[in-house]
């Protein structure tokens, strides 16, 4: 059981960051999985779909208040260590996307540029960025 991991709204200057986990199964047969900044709104609003019917999956944020509180890159760690311990089974690996590692106590590995090559990357980018596009579009009205 590897686990992906991505977040979205680390650059911006509103909103909070969100992270998601997404484990696939072995069988999976999602088509078009790749970084989420590489697919139109269209096609992740579509495989967004297709993930969250066909793998485990845990979405997590830090509001802007711990953003504040905490710093950006210490609150992108933690949406990332809430959204891995929010998944129903536990995984043996996880990949995460950048440079940097949460402090916690799964085996994992920081892959750079990993949403373009691990598919559960990918699939973590996707839900990671429709959900918080969602939070912001909700915000902006």
């Amino acid at each position: 059981m590897i686990a992906g991991v991505d977040e979205a709204g680390r650059g911006p200057l509103a909103g909070p960051v969100v992270a998601a986990a997404v484990i696939l199964p072995d069988s999976h047969t999602i088509v078009g999985l790749d970084d989420s900044k590489k697919l139109t709104s269209a096609k992740r609003e579509r495989l967004e779909s297709e993930i969250m019917n066909g793998a485990q999956f845990s979405v997590a944020q830090c509001s802007e208040a711990e953003i504040d509180d905490i710093n950006i890159l210490q609150a992108t760690m933690l949406a990332m260590t809430r959204a891995v311990e929010g998944l129903d089974i536990a995984p043996e690996h996880v990949l995460v996307d950048g440079n940097r590692l949460p402090r916690w106590g799964f085996s994992a590995k920081a892959v750079v540029g990993g949403d373009a090559i691990h598919p559960c990357i990918s699939a973590a980018s996707i839900l990671a960025k429709e959900h918080r596009d969602r939070l912001m579009i909700a915000a902006a009205e």
